[in-house]
């Protein structure tokens, strides 16, 4: 019985040549990612387990971005990225990106791989969710808790139980007004935000092939959002090309076996899915966008890893353009090299900037992931009370943008920028 891409990933950085979902065995780190929320108890765990002058295991696959709680006045946020940066500079880290200085790139799930840290068949562990961003680039990813990671950053390996797979492949030619977010929302809500619980979603078929790859990030950063251990796609040559940009480090790209076993094995056609909206106050509370003209909108955010990339922006400019919002429309780019584009890439002769400026949009704000995850109180994009919004971001728990009266919707750039113009949600069909 041939292996997944999970299982050929885990087999190899295990130093066997097969394992089977269930097996416990111990793999060797690529690379572990940390930030600002939880860098601190990362070093803490790993000082205390290991030593207060003990040297990292290999200061060149320790990469920490602070993103988190970047932008504010609060003194225990500011304590955290002092902590990191005093921990880089005495373990001399190459890879720490400092927040206030030319260095800092902005959200860690989209400047890991805009850097160069992310290649196919690498195994990469993070201290965030969110880590499974990175199987859209071939790589297993995955988020751990800051105990496994101080573990991690001394001893460069991590115990660790082979997922079973469950196989998602995507058919059709991808219509104009479909993007990673209705894919990735729609199939959480069919199986459920516990449908994948402990298991690798594996993303195949055409459409996944033809796939850009911010999208294909889009749909493996919300794996979590259904439980799974981890999201993975085949690289396609978009990918490789994207990498070998970005990094001259070898890299062997993984397949899966044509006789691998799948747990489940699930088939959706692009061309039948419609633009989608998850619900509060969980992110399988999946419904039509078109079904919820009813809910009137106080604000929309276009920003996070899971929507403030370039490619998001683009999809978001071409419903604003000659447009005007009527509602707070919130803009937040993911990274730096984002915020760049936002000033270069052009429609109708016009910058990003430009149009989203006449549509009405709010200042946009420094990269960073913002009102994502709520930060202190004067965090850009965080919620008051009793506001209904339409968000790009991963995750639309009670209290998660601020306020645990806010009502949140998560849906695409695209249909949070024709919702932002109707005051309402609303098909970005709307407005093409």
């Amino acid at each position: 019985m041939g292996m997944t891409i999970t299982e050929k990933i885990l087999a190899r950085a295990a130093g066997q040549s097969t394992v089977t979902p269930g097996d416990n065995i111990w793999v060797a780190a690529d690379i572990l990612l940390t930030h600002d929320i939880c860098g601190p108890g990362t070093i803490g765990v790993f000082q205390r387990e290991f030593g207060a002058d003990a040297r990292v295991w290999d200061p060149q696959k320790v990469v920490i971005i602070p993103d988190h709680y970047i932008f504010t006045k609060d003194e225990k946020a500011h304590r955290n990225v002092e902590c990191l940066s005093d921990f880089a500079r005495k373990q001399q880290l190459p890879y720490y990106y400092e927040p206030g200085t030319e260095r800092y790139r902005g959200v860690c799930h989209v400047a890991l791989p805009q850097e160069g840290h992310v290649r196919p068949g690498e195994v990469i562990f993070g201290t965030d969710s969110h880590t499974c961003t990175h199987g859209a680039l071939g790589a297993f990813a995955t988020g751990i808790g800051n105990t496994d990671a101080g573990f991690v950053m001394g001893a460069g390996k991590l115990l660790i139980k082979v997922p079973e797979t469950m196989l998602f492949t995507i058919t059709g030619q991808q219509p104009d007004y479909i993007m990673g977010k209705d894919i990735i929302l729609r199939i959480i809500g069919d199986i459920g935000f516990e449908g994948a619980t402990y298991r690798a979603m594996e993303f195949d078929g055409p459409a996944i092939e033809a796939l850009n790859v911010e999208d294909r990030m889009t749909v493996c950063n919300m794996a979590i959002e259904a439980g799974g251990k981890n999201g993975i796609m085949a690289p396609n040559q978009q990918v490789l090309e994207y990498v070998r940009q970005r990094t001259d480090k070898p890299f062997t790209v993984v397949k899966a076996d044509a006789d691998a076993n799948y747990l489940s094995r699930h088939r959706y056609d692009l061309e039948q899915m419609e633009p989608g909206v998850a619900q509060p106050h969980s992110p399988d509370q999946y419904a039509p966008a078109g079904a919820l003209t009813d809910v009137k909108l106080d604000r929309a955010y276009i920003g996070s890893c899971t929507g403030g990339k370039l490619s998001d922006f683009l999809a978001a400019a071409r419903i604003l353009n000659r447009q005007k919002v009527k509602i707070d429309t919130f803009l937040v780019p993911a990274t730096r090299e984002v915020e760049t584009g936002l000033h270069t890439e052009k429609i109708d002769g016009r910058t990003l900037v430009e149009i989203f400026k006449d549509a009405g949009c709010l200042d946009i704000a420094p990269p960073s992931c913002a009102a994502c995850l709520g930060g202190p109180e004067d965090t850009f994009g965080r919620t008051s009370d009793r506001e209904v919004v339409i968000s790009t971001t991963n995750r639309n728990f009670i209290g998660r943008m601020g306020s645990k009266l806010s009502l949140i919707y998560l849906a695409s750039p695209m249909t949070a920028a024709a919702s932002a113009i109707a005051g309402h949600i609303c098909d970005p069909r709307d407005y093409m």
